[in-house]
């Protein structure tokens, strides 16, 4: 579970590197397919530049809660006994703490993964918020599951 850990903070940062570095000159953007662009942003705010206004100049309290949630989490995860659920855990907090590291680094989160269709226009995102939601719906996935006994030894 921490080696899961490290490496999705570790290719987090990579790619969030790689975006800064390759981004970071006009015009700040790569079109990649038709609905998908690289495209450099930053945000002060939580998922999807919500409450953006209210943290934007204090990223102080933000990063606290953020850094308190991801550490239960991590903990959570080393200490789970079964697999798939620490697994799932350890995607999120590695996302937390992937986040966390941009906002101390540089005062908001890098985000460059920027999809579009149709005149619908989604928030720009980075692989730390991937990993956070693929967590989660693994943890509800499995969740779902274990209540429907789904995989229990009484399925047979």
């Amino acid at each position: 579970v921490s080696s899961v850990m490290v490496a999705a903070i570790v290719f987090d940062q990579a790619t969030k590197w790689a975006a800064l570095t390759f981004l970071s000159t006009p015009p700040y953007k790569v079109g990649v397919t038709p609905f998908f662009d690289l495209s450099l942003g930053f945000n002060t705010g939580v998922s999807f530049g919500v409450f953006a206004d209210i943290f934007g100049d204090q990223q102080w309290p933000l990063i606290a809660i953020t850094f308190a949630i991801a550490s239960a989490l991590a903990v959570w995860a080393l200490r789970s006994d079964r697999l798939f659920e620490a697994g799932a855990i350890a995607l999120m907090a590695s996302g937390a703490f992937g986040n966390i590291i941009d906002r101390v680094r540089q005062g908001a989160v890098t985000d460059f993964l920027d999809f579009h269709a149709m005149g619908f226009h989604w928030p720009a995102f980075n692989f730390a918020d991937v990993f956070i939601c693929a967590g989660a719906a693994s943890l509800v996935a499995i969740s779902v599951m274990s209540t429907a006994g789904v995989g229990s030894k009484d399925d047979g």
